[in-house]
């Protein structure tokens, strides 16, 4: 199953196949999503879903039961 996933602010939109990892998809879509650890636990890569929801791109894949997804990009210049 695929989805639309939406990424702000740049307004980039792609299919996904669910399961497939968010850094993946966005890495296809030329978004950049700043890693660390890549295990989640530095927060490098720290995302906001449009339900308000804050993730870890680096360890979420593309959730089921969704036909299109928006993930917010931070902005954080430590990273």
């Amino acid at each position: 199953m695929t989805i639309s996933i939406r990424f702000l602010p740049d307004d980039v939109t792609v299919n996904a196949e669910v399961g497939e990892s968010l850094l993946d998809v966005a890495d296809r879509a030329g978004v950049s999503i700043p890693t660390g650890c890549l295990m989640g636990s530095c927060h490098a890569c720290t995302v906001e879903l449009d339900d308000g929801e804050v993730i870890r791109a680096c360890i979420t894949p593309v959730p089921p039961g969704k036909d299109e997804l928006t993930i917010n990009l931070f902005s954080d210049p430590t990273w």
